[in-house]
């Protein structure tokens, strides 16, 4: 089942993100089903699956399933483009590719799906954690420098001081930009602090503190570089406050 599954999963990959052109895809999106690319992209599917299963004809029901749902997934997904958000769309297609790659490994090797170890005790608190060091604690530090009011954008003070300096220098920004940075900031914390590479933690600090000094100095706003400070220290603070004591809760939960 492994090794079908693999195989499956690498077509998969290279027939979507190796072997298609951006010019396939903007041709698809516009011609959608009447589009020669979106047959060529097909049948590059068809070859790379046909190379991988080195064409043994006993895997005949996985490859037709392969192949005819994918035809289908991205002629539905062309039609609907532009009425359904792009990341949306993005997952939803990856994942009916990758339910029927489960469908056709399936046909081959009959397994069962259990949802028992999402719900064991472990499970559950690494997702509390997870839950904890991005969203809570963005709304928490929030929160706790609201009363200077600068989050004018609405996001955590460690997360929106780059938007507060592109706004201070009249410059455009991207949108929820700063609170994706913090969520993947505290998500690295938490990250190394399990694996025990502190020195990782060490250089991602140096990293964001030249970063935030070019910024600052350009701002030249020493209100803004004391709320960007303490919220940068609070970020780092409540990641690491969660991951030890994740850490510590599994001994208990085990």
């Amino acid at each position: 089942m492994i090794t079908l599954g693999l195989k499956l999963f690498l077509a998969h990959v290279l027939g979507d993100f190796v072997f298609q052109p951006d010019k396939w895809v903007k041709g698809k999106t516009e011609k959608k089903h009447k589009s020669k690319y979106l047959y060529f992209h097909v049948a590059v599917h068809a070859l790379i699956l046909l190379l991988l299963l080195k064409f043994d004809f006993f895997y005949w029901k996985a490859f037709l399933t392969i192949i005819a749902s994918h035809l289908i997934i991205d002629i539905i997904k062309t039609h609907v483009y532009g009425r359904v958000n792009k990341k949306v769309l993005f997952w939803l297609d990856q994942l009916m590719h990758v339910l029927f790659i489960g469908l056709a490994v399936y046909l081959y090797e009959p397994y069962t799906v259990s949802l028992q170890p999402l719900l064991a005790n472990e499970m559950l608190l690494f997702l509390l954690a997870t839950v904890c060091v991005t969203f809570v604690s963005s709304i928490v530090i929030k929160q706790s420098l609201s009363s200077w009011g600068l989050e004018a954008q609405q996001t955590t003070p460690e997360e929106s001081s780059q938007q507060e300096i592109v706004q201070k220098s009249e410059k455009d920004s991207l949108t929820n930009a700063g609170k994706y940075i913090g969520y993947l900031e505290r998500l690295f914390l938490f990250c190394f602090i399990l694996m025990n590479q502190w020195q990782a933690i060490g250089f991602l600090i140096a990293a964001k503190s030249i970063f935030r000094f070019s910024d600052l100095s350009t701002a030249k706003d020493r209100k803004l570089t004391e709320y960007v400070l303490i919220g940068t220290l609070l970020s780092f603070g409540l990641a690491l406050l969660i991951s030890l004591s994740y850490k510590y809760g599994k001994q208990f939960v085990s």
